[in-house]
């Protein structure tokens, strides 16, 4: 990966950041499901999650009566701007506060600027799923950790898009699905998968059946929770074949976890290699393989972009 320079990747600390990342999670509901409400459907979700930025989350472009309207989430200014084609701006600080607060001032701005949405206002995969409105416990936020989260977000995106493009198949975009809080990418074989049996909290049966719809090798990241607290890159196969977690991948750092059904990458490992972007482009790599190669997948579906680099 020559073509990014070797940028020094932030130290996150879960235990530092996990009181931010909470919040941040909840509001980034709120936003992904206005997103969610005002977007035509796109198969498997695509439709509701959110984008890395230059300066943090985005919802990109959402049609409504005057045209189309945008969300971002800012963590170099700290502050939310809902911004339309007609020239309308709005801002909300970002601060310690309550759900319930921000809820409600975000869609007061909204009302303001004519944008008309109401959205399902509980969270979703998410113990207890407290009402947005009813949730008025004073929630933190750091902007020191939540800007080094987003850095390290920034970072390690140009390595997801890197690795997106040597895939000729089906492939989602490099985007943060607001549910779980994790930033993920998933390539398709094409062929139809069996029906998901799986559950997920506050999440409805028939959107995680229609998700994995079909066969899929999915790798992300995830900033971790507190039963397992620490980040983290993962990869995992869908439906999983039975020598999946037995294949060889790389960096030797990563392990299949049989609890999780998944092999799994400590962000520091990658933070403390010497070529953290290559490092991650490894495991990304090499767990597509071990997906492939035992799932029986098409060769057809990779493509050789070294000629670029020459």
């Amino acid at each position: 990966m020559a073509e990014y320079p070797q940028l020094r990747w932030p130290e996150l600390i879960y235990t530092d950041y996990k009181d931010t990342v909470a919040t941040v999670h909840l509001w980034s509901q709120i936003i992904g499901k206005i997103r969610l409400k005002k977007t035509p459907w796109l198969n498997h979700s695509w439709h509701v999650t959110l984008y890395i930025s230059a300066r943090g989350l985005t919802t990109g472009s959402i049609p409504y009566g005057k045209g189309v309207f945008q969300i971002d989430m800012d963590f170099v200014s700290h502050e939310v701007i809902i911004s339309c084609g007609d020239g309308g701006r709005q801002a909300i600080k970002l601060h310690s506060r309550s759900v319930a607060d921000f809820y409600r001032e975000l869609f007061a701005r909204l009302h303001e600027m004519d944008i008309g949405v109401a959205i399902y206002p509980i969270p979703n995969e998410i113990d207890p799923a407290i009402p947005f409105e009813q949730d008025t416990t004073q929630r933190a936020y750091d902007p020191v950790q939540m800007h080094l989260l987003w850095q390290a977000l920034a970072l390690m995106e140009p390595v997801f898009v890197r690795f997106r493009s040597e895939f000729i198949g089906k492939v989602s975009p490099v985007h943060l699905f607001w549910g779980s809080f994790d930033l993920a990418l998933t390539r398709f074989s094409g062929r139809p998968a069996p029906k998901y049996q799986g559950t997920l909290v506050n999440i409805p049966r028939r959107v995680m059946e229609e998700a994995y719809s079909h066969e899929v090798s999915s790798c992300g990241f995830w900033p971790g929770n507190t039963s397992a607290p620490s980040p983290v890159f993962y990869s995992y196969s869908y439906p999983t074949p039975p020598d999946f977690g037995r294949q060889p991948v790389a960096p030797a750092e990563a392990f299949f976890s049989k609890e999780m059904g998944e092999f799994l990458l400590s962000y520091e490992t990658v933070r403390q290699a010497p070529d953290p972007a290559n490092t991650l482009l490894q495991f990304f790599r090499s767990t597509y393989r071990a997906a492939a190669l035992t799932a029986n997948w098409s060769g057809d579906l990779e493509c050789d972009l070294s000629w670029l680099e020459k």
